[in-house]
Formats: structure tokens, sequence, C-alpha cells
């Protein structure tokens, strides 16, 4: 595919990082030089230096031969004209990131496809519904649900005292036949490791399983966690993410959501029916103690600084809250909140950059999605008539080294796969890769 992005910062370049590994003609466009300079350190990757929303920019990139043009700068105003200009030119399929939750809203009275954008992105409200997401799931650290939660995949940090220390994958399959499920992946220290039947399970590894509903209570406990139902919940920052999060929640939980600014908390409890809002900082521990947090059951920090958040998630934790959740909007700092005690994460642009990811996918490709500070991505394929996958037993297929088949969807029925597993035609195929292992695992279903 000839794919244009539009704006290097972090949006843009992680999906110029991950599109590299992919035999895409990957074109970035950027005001900024210094941004393309960074940018030009990606392989194949051609720069331009100008306006996206300069038709003459856009000419000299080719956009009539555009299969996709990816919008993403920060600005949504330059995000809509880029996407409308493009599309006129044209480009095959627009998609244009906005800041503004209107745009989305079901109510819209503007159809945006009339005006040439494809699809609209809004990062913030992704970022809230998989913090609802992992709220109400307690003992996950990550949750992906493939089918409408027909398959999950979901990562557990292992306890030292968890019944599958010490074992191996084989050893845990044999002793827990009547669950489920499969260890497709575990992150130790800075490393994902795509495991075989003789890696064993150490105490402080993160593993990644996928797993059908009807396991997951099993699950959980042999991981040595507990699936409690939270009841508390303290929300630190009212921004877009914590003001969504606290109206998706508010009717299910008692919240109280802490926000420094007086005029945004006057304009928070007008807003929000049910959520209790103070003014006030929430690094100071005094304030949190005296809101009671030792009576929550879980903790999100969703201001606009990062070391906030991670600060005041580590003080909630240690002052006894269950799941803490921290916004980091520094992608740098991903793979080091995964060591230093954190429950779950959440980065709006890593989650922006997965949902686009659908659309550079070819037709056979449903569902992609990468996990917070793991170098790994999870993909859900439909096997083609035809297709190599379906002419053996998994364990006889050449698999990609660094990919492993997790389950399988046929017919509205879900269940993992083993060795002896034969993938049909027409099969979603849930699968776990490392990086750069697409396009033959795209040979294999295709």
């Amino acid at each position: 595919m000839r794919i244009i992005i539009a704006g290097m910062g972090d949006v843009g370049f992680q999906l110029a990082r991950r599109l590299s590994l992919e035999s895409h003609d990957i074109i970035a466009i950027d005001p900024d030089q210094k941004r393309l300079q960074y940018t030009d350190s990606l392989s194949d990757i051609l720069t331009i230096n100008g306006s996206s929303t300069s038709i003459r920019t856009l000419v000299s990139a080719r956009v009539e031969d555009a299969d996709l043009v990816l919008a993403v700068t920060s600005s949504e105003e330059v995000n809509f004209t880029t996407a409308i200009i493009a599309k006129k030119l044209g480009a095959k399929k627009t998609v244009a990131r906005v800041e503004n939750s209107e745009y989305i809203s079901k109510d819209c009275p503007i159809n945006f496809t009339e005006l040439g954008i494809d699809y609209i992105i809004y990062p913030e409200e992704l970022a809230a519904l998989e913090t609802v997401k992992l709220i109400k799931r307690t003992a996950a650290s990550d949750v992906i649900d493939f089918e409408d939660g027909k398959l999950s995949l979901i990562g557990l940090r292992i306890d030292k005292t968890a019944p599958l220390v010490g074992k191996t994958l084989i050893q845990i399959v044999q002793e827990y036949s009547t669950i489920d499920f499969r260890i497709v992946a575990i992150y130790r220290g800075l490393r994902t490791i795509i495991p075989t039947g003789q890696d064993k399970v150490l105490p402080n590894d993160q593993i990644f399983v996928i797993i059908t509903p009807d396991s997951m209570k099993s699950l959980i406990s042999i991981a040595g966690k507990t699936n409690q139902k939270f009841e508390n919940l303290m929300i630190l920052g009212g921004s877009k993410i914590g003001r969504l999060t606290a109206k998706l929640l508010e009717d299910e939980l008692n919240i109280k959501l802490i926000e420094s600014d007086k005029d945004r908390g006057f304009e928070l409890a007008d807003e929000l029916q049910s959520t209790l809002v103070i003014n006030g900082d929430g690094r100071d521990i005094d304030l949190l103690a005296q809101e009671g947090i030792i009576d929550m059951d879980a903790f999100v920090a969703v201001t606009d600084d990062s070391e906030t958040n991670i600060i005041s998630c580590l003080m909630a934790k240690h002052l006894g809250v269950k799941k803490a959740i921290a916004l980091v909007d520094k992608v740098d700092y991903i793979p080091l909140t995964q060591t230093i005690g954190l429950d779950a994460l959440i980065n709006k642009k890593m989650i922006a950059v997965n949902d686009i990811s659908r659309f550079v996918r070819k037709g056979e490709v449903v569902a992609i999605a990468s996990l917070h500070g793991i170098d790994a991505e999870v993909f859900e394929f439909i096997c083609k008539p035809n297709s190599q996958a379906t002419k053996s037993k998994i364990k006889d297929l050449n698999i990609p080294k660094g990919a492993i088949i997790g389950g399988i969807i046929r017919n509205d029925e879900a269940f993992i796969t083993m060795g002896k597993t034969q993938v049909n035609e027409g099969d979603k195929v849930v699968v776990f890769a490392l990086p750069g292992v697409i396009e033959k695992l795209e040979k294999l279903f295709s």
C-alpha cells in the first residue's frame, strides 16, 4: 500500500515505525524538519518537509496514488483539511484525528464521509474505554477482546506465591487441562518471550494469555489473583479522559474526582451527575488520606503530566489501593512503568495507533492491537479458502519464528488451539507475534 502520514508527532512516528517493518510505501509529511530527521532513522520512508494542507505538498507526495492518508497532527483543523483535500485529489481512503467529542457523537448532524473523511479517531475516548475495561477486569494489566469477548487476551503479573510459579508450560497444560487457555507470551525484565513448552513461569513475570470467557475465573485463581468487584474509585485529573471515565462508570461505582483547576472543577460538577468533584492537588498525600484513599478499590491518574500520574499511582499502591492505572503520555516511559509496580497504564497515542492500524492491513486481517511496553502485536486473521493454513494441522504449519496461534473463532464458537488443531476456511484466528513477521503470517492465511 502507498500510505501518506501527515504529522510526525508521537502518533505519526509510531505508525511510521510499525509500518516500516512491512512492505508499504510510506511518505511522511511534516513542517518541522527536526521531526523529519528523526523519522529518517527509519528505513524505506520518504520524508517531505511542508504543510499537509498544501495542495502542492500533497501533489508532490503523489496523493492521487495513495491508498490511505493518515492525518494525525496535533491540530484537528489541519487533519480535517488534509483529509478533505487529499480525498478530492484522489486518495482512496482518509483518516483524521480529532480532539472534539462532538464529531464522533451519535447525534452529530454531519456526514463526514460526504466531505471526504472515511474515519475519525478520537484518542481520548478510546483511552477512557480502555480504562473502563481495565477497572471492570480487576485482575488484568491488559485486556483485548475479540468478537465481543468470545476470546480475550489478558495480561497478568505473576506473584511469588502463584501456583504457576516454577512450572513449565507443558506442566501447566497437563496440570490444568480443564481450563481453556494458552500462554502466548511472557514479559520478563525488558524482554518479550514467545514461549515454548519448556519455558518456565517465574515470579514477577507478566504473562499474556488467550482465554475463553468460561475459563477466566479459574485462570485468575491459578495466577494468584482475585477478580474482585470494585465499588470505590478515585480519579486524579479532570481531563477529557478523566471526565469520560467518570461519566461511563458513575452509575456503577462511587467515584471521587480530584481536579486542581477550580473553574474546570465547577464544570465537571455540573456535568457529572453522581461523581463527587474535589478541588485540590492530588499529589498531596494528606489530601488523599483526608478523602479516604485507603478505602478506594482503584485509583486512576489521568492528568496532563506523566510524572504526576506515575508518582501518585505509586503512592496509592503504597496506601493499599488494589489497582492503580496511570496515563503515560511519553512513549519512552512505557517500558519503565512495567518494572516499578504499576498495575496498568494507558497511552492514548498507542491506542490511537492500534485503532488506525486496521485501515492499513490487508483484507484478511480484521483486528490488530499492540500491548503497552511489550514488543509484540496481536492479530485476528480471517483464513481464506485454500490458504496454506488449511493444509495441515497447526503443529505442521510453517509458522514463522516469533509467532504463536492462540485461539480460533468458528461459527460463533471460540476455542483455544493446540498442536493438533486444524484451521478451516473462514476461521477467525488470533495470533500473537513479534515485530517483522506480519508478511509471513499474511501469506499463511491468504
